[in-house]
């Protein structure tokens, strides 16, 4: 018997502000059994995929990403808000449903063509995950696929990603 992940991912109401419904990972973080449920997708998917690296996405995809390049033996790269990088960068700006924001990687954190797989908790409007493709792709590496463990498919997500490749586990 398998396990429902959707049964650990909570509903938060007006989080961060109201009107919006707030997907909350940390039961599925706080149960080994979903956890490593979760993670075992992630290496079913992944494993023989020719990647060099994986990018986390601040600070939820850091929580999939580091365990997943371990069990693949892959690179894991940090994707940060803007400031939080202590090297040289480059940087993407976007909108989000209630903003701008700004994120970066390191300028030498990839090497021309290798293989990328972008990982991050959930998929929303797509404005964070797009500009992080943008980066991988400044820094002429190639994005993979991009993952989540979430999809929020009424927000259409997927059609700023482009003609990117990309895999959800769990769609709302």
């Amino acid at each position: 018997m398998s396990l429902d992940l959707k049964n650990y991912i909570r509903d938060i109401p007006d989080f961060p502000q109201k009107g919006i419904l707030f997907r909350d990972i940390t039961p599925l973080l706080g149960a080994p059994e979903a956890f490593r449920a979760c993670l075992d997708l992630l290496v079913e998917r992944y494993r023989g995929a020719n990647l060099q690296k994986i990018a986390g996405i601040e600070s939820r995809g850091f929580l999939f990403a580091a365990p997943l390049a371990l069990e693949l033996g892959v690179g894991l790269i940090p994707i940060r808000k803007k400031g939080k990088l202590p090297s040289a960068c480059i940087s993407e700006t976007y909108d989000l449903e209630y903003g701008s924001a700004t994120i970066e990687i390191h300028e030498d954190a990839l090497a021309a063509g290798d293989r990328v797989l972008l990982l991050d908790d959930l998929l929303a409007t797509g404005g964070t995950l797009a500009a992080a493709c943008r980066l991988v792709e400044k820094l002429n590496a190639r994005v993979a696929e991009v993952c989540t463990v979430i999809e929020l498919t009424g927000l259409n997500g997927r059609e700023v990603l482009g003609d990117r490749p990309f895999h959800s586990f769990l769609q709302y």
